[in-house]
């Protein structure tokens, strides 16, 4: 997308770019950013040649979370970018109080951009008296005053269900996967971590004109990942795993063993959410993937890199979503290329 084409506004009217080639927008908008990823903020607002709104967040002594807006909200179509990532349940409050906050000084639209949604792997009953956390989560964004969502590549599609409003899904597949088709690769087979992620494997593989794969596991308990074997040909083949998240490392260290005992030349990675929890980078770094490729929906600590993981960026996608949100334009075009699964 070319922001600083001319944007038609009605029938026949036009409106001139201003002379910095940034956008002219309809309406007041305005981007704040809480504390879980500022820096992901700061890149969306500068894509949009937005100025990041001034907010102030503090903690009392006893850890209750205090919010100010320092600058007028009212009238305004606002978006707050928060991922919930570690420490998963404080990032959460504090959105809920700072929507409350944009709710009860008036302003207009308030959109969540939440780049990775916790719980979201909590989205059913798979045992008696489970939870299903990922709904009281979209309850809790709803009641607090949300008007939309904007996240990307939720570990369960139907979680779009939870909510009574607007929810734009977008994907980070296709960007990880056009780098993936820059290597031009010969012989590349895809390889789907489980069952569940066959369907995006497939449109992965055909889209880089690759073979198929799957991995068939078992988890005996949370976060932990047996790989019983794999179906599908991959000897002397590069195999390439494609996942939404990474947590602690186990599922895609283990798989890459697997496809390595059955013959595969080298192993790549591709995943959307970098949550990385003790002891995943130390199981990469120690591992023979070759290499990681996830992107920046969720920071990963300063000096924790890892000479095998390439973060891609999703500033611009998050960027383009909110520009045609605010311009009331359709938000499909973001998945040209590779339809989303």
């Amino acid at each position: 997308m070319v922001i600083g084409r001319e944007e038609k506004e009605g029938r026949g009217a036009k409106k001139k770019l201003r002379r910095d080639n940034s956008p002219v927008w309809r309406g007041k908008i305005m981007i704040f950013s809480g504390n879980s990823h500022p820096k992901l903020g700061k890149e969306i607002a500068s894509y949009l040649k937005v100025k990041l709104g001034k907010v102030s967040i503090s903690y009392f002594d006893n850890g209750e979370i205090y919010v100010r807006f320092l600058e007028s909200v009212r009238g305004a179509d606002v978006f707050v970018i928060q991922t919930i990532s570690n420490p998963v349940n404080q990032n959460i409050m504090e959105l809920l109080i700072m929507v409350d906050a944009l709710k009860r000084a008036s302003a207009e639209r308030i959109t969540a951009v939440i780049p990775y949604f916790g719980y979201s792997r909590q989205d059913k009953k798979a045992k008696s008296r489970e939870p299903i956390s990922a709904k009281l989560i979209a309850d809790l964004l709803a009641t607090a005053g949300i008007n939309r969502l904007i996240t990307m590549d939720l570990h369960a599609g139907q979680i779009q269900g939870f909510f009574n409003i607007p929810v734009d899904h977008l994907t980070a597949v296709p960007l990880l996967v056009n780098y993936i088709k820059g290597k031009k690769f010969k012989e590349l087979v895809v390889v789907s971590p489980d069952v569940g992620r066959v369907k995006i494997a497939k449109k992965c593989a055909d889209f880089l004109e690759a073979g198929l794969a799957i991995l068939h596991k078992s988890r005996p308990k949370h976060n932990v990942a047996e790989v019983t074997h794999v179906v599908g040909e991959v000897r002397g083949k590069i195999t390439l795993i494609i996942d939404d998240m990474i947590d602690t490392g186990g599922t895609v260290v283990n798989g890459a063993e697997a496809l390595l005992r059955e013959g595969a030349k080298e192993v790549y990675v591709c995943a959307t959410h970098p949550i990385f929890s003790p002891p995943a980078l130390k199981r990469l770094q120690n591992s023979l993937i070759k290499e990681v490729v996830v992107t920046n929906t969720i920071p990963i600590d300063e000096g924790k890199e890892s000479e095998k993981i390439k973060v891609l960026s999703v500033a611009s996608l998050f960027g383009r979503a909110i520009f045609y949100i605010h311009k009331d334009e359709s938000v499909s075009r973001l998945f040209k290329g590779l339809e989303h699964a």
